[in-house]
């Protein structure tokens, strides 16, 4: 399954109105029913310089890529990282699959 990602302004900012939020350790993610499968990842400048922020993003994008097959439905999808002091993929993986499997998306 392919998803597309999700990049204009106005969508992110329906998607923090409308959308329910699941919680974990290090990631809190916002999701909202939608026709295709589509994602996007939010990280503030609070979690450091750019270097660290796009580092993050690959993380989060192929822990996505890897837990996608997990879920049903179709869904609108925002990732957003908590801030720590070390962020592992493996981590982030978890994470993932634990949110996807108590929220049954």
């Amino acid at each position: 399954m392919k998803y597309v990602r999700l990049k204009k302004q106005s969508d992110f900012q329906k998607l923090f109105q409308k959308g329910k939020r699941a919680f974990s350790p290090s990631l809190t993610l916002v999701y909202y029913h939608s026709e295709k499968t589509t994602m996007g990842i939010s990280v503030g400048k609070k979690h450091g310089k750019s270097v660290q922020r796009n580092r993050i993003k690959r993380l989060l994008r192929e822990a996505f890529r890897l837990c996608m097959d997990e879920i049903q439905g179709k869904y609108f999808i925002v990732l957003i990282p908590k801030v720590e002091k070390e962020y592992s993929f493996h981590t982030f993986k978890r994470h993932l699959q634990w949110i996807i499997k108590k929220e049954n998306l």
